[in-house]
């Protein structure tokens, strides 16, 4: 179906306000599924474009599965509950599933061979939110018009920030980028081919790119392509859809994977901001204040 242009919303100075009503309007938007996607892991430039299902529900469910289109079963089961997330790689003729709980994972991120859960994947979709009482910077505008937004995340091991970059008329999410409370940067999103729901007054990217950069291990990167959503809608059948699988032959909990082990790369299979985390006198807002 063709899909009408987003409507200018925002001002030309628009407030912190203005522009976090904007972002949230995608609250409205409860669910997300598709049939029609597809899967690049560019992060394993040998392993040919997998064919996707997608369904997302807020706030913890997610379960993204891809496989070659000739042999099914060949390819990635990446997914979240509220208790647990998880994500299942083959190994030679046989499968590995490498999961943990939130609560657990989120002591130990330092150390961690993924430096965020599945839930990241949700807000790269469009879903993510922004809170003006957790904003600690911004908007300022960059030298593309775009604005740009800091929020502070709180976490066990500290305050994560997470950037914003933010289209100047229609309002939606361009890019994301976290970092780390020593500052490294540690997982970037980069969204494009925004449609424009009219019934939700949002827009919705279909082409996203990710990559995980964690403090230990490989980075893990791959772009996403959806054909088309059902909003609201899941285009399934299972009533267990997330559910963490069970067919694996090997079961690895990443609380108890070794540093040294992740350090060498040796537990899962194989464009930076420059930012300084010590307060606002060096955020890494690099535009013009209005």
């Amino acid at each position: 179906m063709p899909f009408p242009p987003p409507p200018t919303v925002l001002t030309e100075t628009p407030s912190l306000e203005q522009i976090a009503s904007v972002v949230n309007r995608s609250q409205a938007i409860r669910q997300l599924s598709t049939n029609s996607a597809t899967v690049k892991m560019l992060s394993m430039p040998s392993l040919p474009r997998l064919n996707a299902t997608m369904h997302v529900e807020r706030n913890k469910n997610f379960r993204l599965r891809a496989s070659l289109p000739i042999v099914m079963g060949a390819g990635m089961d990446m997914g979240s509950n509220d208790e647990v997330f998880w994500f299942e790689v083959p190994e030679g003729m046989s499968k590995t599933l490498y999961y943990a709980r939130h609560d657990q994972y989120r002591q130990q991120l330092e150390r961690a061979i993924l430096p965020v859960d599945p839930s990241w994947v949700m807000d790269a979709l469009g879903l993510v939110q922004i809170n003006p009482a957790n904003v600690d910077a911004g908007p300022v505008q960059r030298p593309d018009g775009r604005y740009e937004v800091s929020s502070m995340i709180s976490m066990p091991n500290g305050i994560f920030h997470r950037i914003c970059f933010i289209d100047p008329n229609a309002g939606h999410v361009t890019d994301q980028y976290l970092y780390s409370p020593s500052g490294q940067l540690i997982a970037e999103s980069h969204a494009s081919q925004h449609k424009y729901y009219e019934q939700f007054q949002c827009s919705l990217p279909h082409v996203v790119e990710i990559k995980l950069t964690p403090n230990l291990g490989p980075p893990l990167e791959m772009k996403i392509d959806v054909g088309a959503y059902t909003l609201n809608q899941l285009l399934t059948g299972e009533t267990d859809v997330f559910a963490i699988p069970t067919s694996a032959s090997h079961m690895v909990d990443l609380t108890t994977i070794a540093p040294e082990a992740a350090a060498a790369g040796q537990v899962l299979p194989s464009s930076a901001v420059n930012y300084s985390a010590q307060g606002h006198p060096a955020y890494p807002l690099r535009g013009e204040f209005r």
